[in-house]
């Protein structure tokens, strides 16, 4: 009894158990009783007046008990979409119940569908339907198939959505008249099952489903479709080997009786158009290509304008804004092509909750997220920055950036920032806690998935629409796990850099040189005094020679030169200093802290419909509304400067909600020479 609902033939006693086929208002009871008693009996009564016979009490006619069974507000009604079989076995269960026997059962069905029914073995019980040219075992758990139960009269095989690796088992002793065989969402992998798919073992086959399973070598798959002639319908999409440009075309010209592949017609001009093809497959690149567009961000938030105006020390912050989405990694291709350079980084796996929350381990914080000269090694400790170094030309863009830290109080953040600003040093952490506020909170959503690489938009600033015009090629030779991540689909995040720029106070290093010097014009200034327009020049060739004494802190990719007007002098504004007449100093270095990354949105894109035929995903990602209407109005007052643009928000202003606009697109052959220019390129 342990096999009982896992074969076909269990599962079909179980079938006929629930159609009820022998309970009211079927079968033979006090209902219909008297229409099936003995032919003696029945001739005794029929001596007796009819008057008394329509008057005996329980008895039903046939057309109410039909009434019952067909009505579809009936509770003894079949459930909607049951098959016309069951609807007939249950009137003939009315009108003929002794003919429900079990020679019956297997010389009437002509077709069987054991569909999620938890099957997982086809037994030889099934060869008992004498009759049987339909058998649909879909959405079961079969895994293997032993060919010789299945009935010889079979026409049509439907084994969709099992878990079937291998179509051998099916090979041993196929059906000899089978026309019609669907094996598409099992399991088939290698090149080995082009070998089960000639006409050795299907001589009479028309119609071959073998989509979504994992079929990747199109050249021998399709050289060995070509032995059946009488081949007219095929199914290959879902398979990795659909991806590549020119399969359409090839197989077309392959198969010339083919009349439509993946459900679409094959017309003349596709033939002609794909013609001597085939004769090139064995120099065909073996690869899938995507394009990956990302045009224009709206409905970003301007956060400039929430932030204060910058002080003589600082910070002045700066934004910018960028896109990301994550793409599978290739590791037999040549990578991904970008006129402006790839700005892609490849993410391990990212870090549970605990390790987040407990203990972030080394290889989570590799130097690629902290860059060693960012961070002085006295306020990290060694033991959590990894030690793995990685070049710098190898380390891209937005690997160097550092994610979001863990915010701190105000008065810690002005004690550091005043420490680093006078060049000093951050006394070390003395506790756990205070060591957990250092380490960086690494945000997941700005981890790819493993197994794939995030690429990233060039940083542009804040704009009312921020054009990206970024395209992306992909040229992928491992086609397995593509299709897992089609299936999957893609991540797209905005994201928002916010860099705190510091005034670098260089310490004051007084060299011998420069204190000789200093004396003399002392003693000068003793024995010219009372010459004063001497003694203002030479003060100030003393004060020139005094900031030449000054050696400035080297500090590296993140020092840069501004514009002079942003160090003013305490006793002046900005604009004041800015539209002064004096002449103004050389212009300052500053120093920039880590990048504060921020998720503006981040959503899925499916693309699955690339795998189903379809050449374009386009879709605008739709992330809600960040933006306020006071946030609109700040911005507005800031770039146009106009007072009056607050009658434009009104009671029902509306910001516009957070878009980014993206395309991928598979690059499809549309004709032999074009596939024959990409092969020569």
């Amino acid at each position: 009894m342990e096999a009982r609902g896992r074969t076909v033939s269990a599962a079909v006693q179980e079938h006929l158990r629930r159609l009820c086929l022998h309970e009211f208002p079927c079968g033979i009871g006090s209902w219909n009783k008297s229409r099936f008693l003995p032919q003696t009996w029945r001739s005794w009564r029929e001596l007796i007046p009819r008057e008394e016979v329509v008057g005996s009490p329980g008895e039903e006619t046939v057309e109410d008990l039909l009434g019952l069974v067909c009505s579809p507000h009936s509770p003894w009604a079949l459930l909607e979409g049951s098959s016309a079989e069951d609807r007939f076995l249950r009137q003939l269960a009315i009108q003929n119940p002794r003919m429900l026997k079990d020679t019956f059962f297997y010389s009437y069905f002509r077709s069987l569908q054991v569909v999620d029914k938890q099957v997982s073995l086809v037994d030889k019980d099934l060869l008992k339907f004498s009759k049987l040219e339909e058998l649909v075992l879909s959405a079961n758990q079969i895994k293997e198939i032993d060919a010789a139960n299945l009935p010889p009269t079979l026409k049509v095989l439907e084994l969709y959505g099992n878990s079937i690796s291998s179509m051998e088992c099916l090979c041993v002793r196929p059906p000899a008249g089978l026309q019609h065989l669907g094996l598409g969402h099992n399991k088939l992998l290698g090149p080995s099952q082009s070998l089960y798919v000639t006409a050795r073992h299907w001589p009479n086959l028309m119609s071959l489903d073998l989509g979504f399973n994992a079929l990747t070598d199109l050249q021998s798959v399709v050289g060995s479709l070509s032995s059946l002639r009488r081949l007219r319908l095929l199914v290959l999409q879902g398979n990795p080997l659909a991806l590549v440009p020119y399969y359409r075309g090839f197989t077309i010209d392959s198969l010339a009786g083919l009349c439509a592949l993946d459900d679409v017609t094959v017309s003349p001009s596709e033939k002609h158009q794909f013609r001597g093809l085939s004769r090139s497959g064995d120099f065909l690149a073996h690869e899938a290509q995507f394009v990956v567009t990302i045009g224009s961000v709206t409905g970003v938030l301007d956060t400039s304008v929430l932030d204060p105006e910058p002080g003589p020390q600082g910070p002045f912050i700066t934004y910018s804004y960028y896109v990301t989405y994550d793409f599978v990694e290739d590791e037999e291709g040549e990578g991904s092509e970008y006129v402006e350079g790839v700005l892609a980084e490849i993410v391990k796996p990212s870090p549970s909750v605990e390790q987040l929350g407990d203990k972030i381990p080394e290889e989570v914080i590799p130097k690629e997220v902290i860059p060693e000269e960012v961070i002085p090694e006295e306020v990290i400790p060694k033991e959590v920055i990894s030690e793995e170094v990685i070049p710098e030309e190898v380390i891209p863009e937005e690997a160097k950036d550092p994610v979001e830290s863990v915010p701190t109080t105000t008065s810690q953040s002005a004690e550091m920032e005043e420490s680093l600003a006078s060049g000093g040093s951050t006394p070390l952490p003395t506790s756990a806690e205070e060591l957990a506020k250092l380490r960086p909170r690494i945000d997941l959503q700005l981890c790819p998935s493993p197994g794939t690489v995030l690429f990233s938009t060039v940083r542009k600033p804040w704009a009312d629409v921020i054009q990206c015009n970024y395209e992306m090629q992909h040229r992928l030779r491992d086609l397995v796990p593509l299709k897992a991540f089609l299936l999957a689909g893609t991540t797209v995040t905005v994201v928002e850099e916010k860099i705190l720029s510091w005034p670098v106070v260089p310490p004051l290093v007084d060299s011998p040189l420069s204190t000789k010097k200093g004396k003399g014009e002392k003693d000068k200034k003793q024995k010219e005094k009372g010459k004063k327009g001497k003694d203002g020049n030479n003060k100030a060739a003393a004060k020139g020679e005094k900031e030449t004494a000054k050696v400035p802190l080297t500090l590296g990719w993140w020092c840069w030169a501004v514009p002079a007007w942003y160090c003013h002098p305490p006793g002046l504004s900005p604009q004041e200093w800015k539209g002064s007449k004096k002449k103004r100093e050389l212009p300052k270095e500053l120093r920039q802290d880590p990048p504060i990354l921020r998720v503006l949105g981040s959503g899925r894109v499916l693309l699955e419909p690339l795998l189903m035929g379809e050449p374009l995903v386009s879709t605008v990602c739709n992330f809600g509304v960040i933006r306020t209407m006071e946030s609109d109005r700040l911005t507005f007052f800031r770039e146009s400067k106009n007072k009056k643009a607050k009658k434009v928000y009104d009671s029902d202003y509306q910001p516009e909600p957070l878009t980014v606009e993206v395309q991928i697109q598979l690059n499809q052959c549309r004709s032999a020479g074009e596939a024959l220019r990409m092969l020569a390129a």
